[in-house]
């Protein structure tokens, strides 16, 4: 058992034995501030499509720390103070706290994912929040192109390993990089997260920006992969893609974040779909600190809404359906012992490392072999010239036995014929 689920079971125990010793307390958090009449939060549809305002009943994410690999979460006021615990930069062009906004073109793009995974909303009940509004944030700033100084896959490697050192039970990851196969250094640095027991949450991509098909990191076993839908819960052309790897849908259209300098922009993509599935991970969390990874995810894909026509169990557009926040925050799900989405560690073994079983060293028995009989003592070779007992019994001998009979019927022969010719001789002409 991992270091970090052991002390989620403490934590358990320790909520299950205050629940008895504050008797009389209340069940449930106190209500979100919510103004109803806040064109902004009406604005957010996912809030009720997804139900996630049902699950705020329950919890709001409370205790679970969100890191977000992009460009950097913003330093607004409000927003983001005091949910950014910590951050980093994996670049080398940020800041030191993973604050500072890289890209010229990017640099909102973090604090866009961010504000819909954990945004705080006002007090009074006004502007954008998140999907748990009480979760933590860890803001890991990367460089895209021109805006890096550092391969972009050893940023991302550098960037799993901090993220799960300082905490983080989720990870979000709203990039892609349009191929199916990845770097073999992020095999080492998703394999550690998951075997520390952290959620990993990535986009699917977009077609709208050249991505015809998934790629990785959307290709890794073990992630949860998450496609994007437009406001009616149909699969969008534009702000998404299809891909077998895909597990969970969310809306990607129609978006709103806060941009770094604190202004609302609207938006689309699985980039946007990505931190909606990760704080409804962080709502599960919170809720069931008792649960591994594998049950996080099982729960989400578990009690998906069905898509009509969309193929079963598991769609390349819709993945198991579409994210009901409610349902996999209080439904009754049986666990499992594995990843859902698949065993990363599994398939290394197979199309990375190849490993067979040893084979043991062949034990060798000597074989006892009779001795050879004595060899015939030498025997005086003579002279040359004269013959051996050998010589005449293999070749004077036989060559005699042959050659005299020849040599009688050759003058038998001769003689008969001699008497032919003489008996002609003698005869009369006639």
């Amino acid at each position: 058992m991992s270091p970090r689920r052991m002390l989620r079971d403490a934590v358990a125990v320790a909520m299950v034995v205050a629940s008895v010793l504050l008797l009389g307390a209340a069940a449930t958090p106190a209500p979100v501030p919510d103004d109803p009449k806040d064109p902004v939060r009406a604005s957010e549809y996912w809030l009720d499509g997804a139900r996630i305002r049902e699950a705020w009943q329950t919890t709001r994410g409370k205790g679970v720390t969100i890191a977000v690999i992009d460009t950097g979460i913003g330093k607004v006021p409000g927003t983001f103070d005091d949910a950014v615990v910590g951050g980093t930069d994996v670049s080398g062009a940020g800041s030191a706290d993973g604050r500072t906004p890289l890209g010229a073109v990017d640099g909102n793009h973090g604090s866009w994912v961010a504000s819909l995974a954990a945004g705080r909303g006002a007090p009074d009940g006004t502007g954008m929040i998140g999907v748990a509004p009480e979760a933590n944030l860890l803001s890991v700033s990367v460089g895209f192109g021109a805006a890096a100084a550092v391969p972009f896959t050893e940023q991302v490697a550098k960037a799993m390993r901090w993220a799960v050192d300082n905490g983080a039970d989720v990870i979000n990851l709203s990039f892609t990089t349009n191929t199916l196969d990845w770097d073999k250094s992020w095999d080492d640095a998703f394999l550690y997260a998951f075997e520390h027991d952290v959620v990993v949450v990535v986009a699917a991509g977009n077609r709208g920006s050249g991505t015809s098909i998934i790629g990785a990191p959307a290709t890794i076993p073990g992630v949860l992969t998450v496609g994007g839908v437009d406001q009616t819960g149909t699969a969008s052309v534009e702000a998404s893609t299809q891909g077998i790897t895909i597990g969970i849908s969310a809306p990607s259209e129609g978006l709103l974040g806060v941009s770094a300098d604190g202004s609302l922009a609207s938006w689309s993509g699985t980039s946007g779909a990505a931190p909606i599935v990760a704080g409804i991970a962080a709502l599960v969390r919170s809720a069931h600190p008792d649960l591994d990874a594998a049950n996080v995810i099982n729960r989400i894909i578990q009690t998906a809404i069905p898509v009509d026509g969309a193929k079963k169990p598991r769609d390349p557009l819709y993945g198991y359906g579409l994210v009901d926040a409610m349902a996999a925050v209080k439904s009754d799900v049986p666990e499992v012992d594995q990843n859902p989405m698949g065993d990363l560690a599994e398939w290394i073994r197979l199309y990375r490392k190849a490993e067979t079983v040893p084979q043991s060293e062949p034990t060798l028995t000597p074989v006892a072999v009779p001795p050879l009989p004595d060899a015939d003592a030498p025997t005086d070779a003579g002279s040359p010239l004269l013959p051996s007992a050998d010589s005449l019994r293999y070749g004077t001998l036989p060559l005699i036995a042959l050659t005299v009979p020849g040599i009688l019927v050759a003058l038998g022969v001769t003689a008969a014929a001699r008497r032919i010719r003489s008996a002609r001789a003698r005869t009369p002409l006639s």
